[in-house]
């Protein structure tokens, strides 16, 4: 081999290298694969995986939240059809059903061509590109952001309120985003804010830059959902609805109302997270120990009653 082929062989494999580490376009997945999609980040590069097992949860299986269930089944009916709909801002209590409620609407939905991609905030810099995407394709989309909020200066906020409303592009008409968040503005809110207040000569308050940054992306989302939470009848409205799920009869499930409040009490939350949890502990010792319904009463779950 001459010293040019030595040369040339050394820089292709160099060229071959280089490529490995650059940033590539994203690639479209098998989108026959499954109806949720997770974007993942892979030795530098986004790519989209199919979610092998789906959350199987359904509209049906979630209790006292009716009201934030009709609306945001309202607004992805509309979607599906090819109606104008709203991106969606689920805020409030925690586990009372906000990321759920997005799971089981997408398998209401995904028999008329509902999909979902979920993105973490960190790779919402990557949503342009997500977006064309998907802008070609006959399905409808959800983008779905879990437990979203952002600290002082990450690029994913700019992103993200870009393409809700700001952006010289807009959004193509089959894809809306879906997020869900403790914080109702997304960012952290503090007493330092209110410093830049002013208040001018008609005595009317009016917020300084600060504040009006951190409510300009929450207030881009075209509709609000929010929860609240859950009251103690509620809570075990909802116990009483997974038992049920789970098989347990009428017996065992009114005998389990004090367990489930020791439950609650331990944890300092009665939320339906909570209220799933305690049924999935009670209904797996019943099925191992095949407890009559007579031997549940009165008893904590292990170890509440020892705390």
């Amino acid at each position: 081999m001459s010293a040019l082929e030595h040369l040339i062989e050394r820089a292709e494999a160099l060229l071959t290298r280089l490529e490995s580490v650059l940033p590539q376009p994203l690639a479209a997945p098998d989108w026959s694969a499954s109806v949720a999609f997770r974007a993942r980040r892979r030795a530098g590069r986004l790519l989209l995986e199919p979610v092998r097992h789906v959350s199987p949860i359904r509209l049906q299986d979630l209790k006292e939240v009716e009201p934030q269930k009709e609306k945001l089944l309202r607004n992805t009916e509309q979607f599906v059809a090819g109606r104008p709909a709203n991106n969606v801002l689920l805020t409030g209590a925690r586990g009372t059903g906000k990321s759920s409620l997005i799971k089981a609407c997408l398998n209401e939905f995904a028999p008329q061509g509902l999909r979902l991609i979920e993105v973490d905030k960190g790779d919402l810099v990557d949503l342009p590109d997500l977006v064309d995407l998907v802008s070609e394709r006959p399905e409808r989309f959800v983008i779905f952001c879990d437990d979203l909020s952002f600290d002082e200066g990450e690029l994913g906020y700019k992103a993200l309120k870009s393409m809700l409303d700001g952006s010289v592009a807009a959004a193509s008409d089959n894809l809306l985003i879906y997020a869900t968040s403790n914080r109702r503005h997304l960012l952290p809110e503090q007493m330092k804010d209110n410093l830049a207040a002013k208040m001018d000569e008609n005595g009317e308050l009016h917020p300084g830059e600060a504040i009006e940054e951190k409510v300009s992306l929450s207030e881009r989302f075209g509709l609000w959902v929010s929860f609240y939470p859950f009251s103690q009848q509620e809570y075990l409205g909802i116990c009483a609805q997974w038992l049920r799920y789970y098989g347990l009869d009428e017996a065992q499930i009114a005998a389990s109302r004090q367990p489930s409040l020791v439950w609650a009490l331990e944890r300092g939350s009665r939320s339906g997270r909570v209220a799933f949890q305690f049924a999935r502990d009670l209904a797996g010792r019943s099925q191992a120990e095949a407890l009559p319904a007579n031997t549940i009463h009165g008893d904590a779950p292990e170890g509440l009653d020892h705390a």
